[in-house]
């Protein structure tokens, strides 16, 4: 079974400036950070496949 949240290593959260705590939740569509909590949805809408 294939993981469903990724690390995204070398980033930075924009809201506390921790580095290597932002999240990829590709199951709910959205990054977290897992040290403040601050969190963005990904728009799916946009994309052509």
């Amino acid at each position: 079974m294939r993981e469903l949240s990724y690390l995204l290593e070398g980033l930075r959260c924009s809201a506390c400036l921790s580095d290597n705590t932002l999240w990829l939740d590709l199951a709910a569509g959205l990054v977290e950070c897992r040290e403040c909590g601050q969190g963005a949805l990904i728009d799916h809408d946009g994309e052509d496949m």
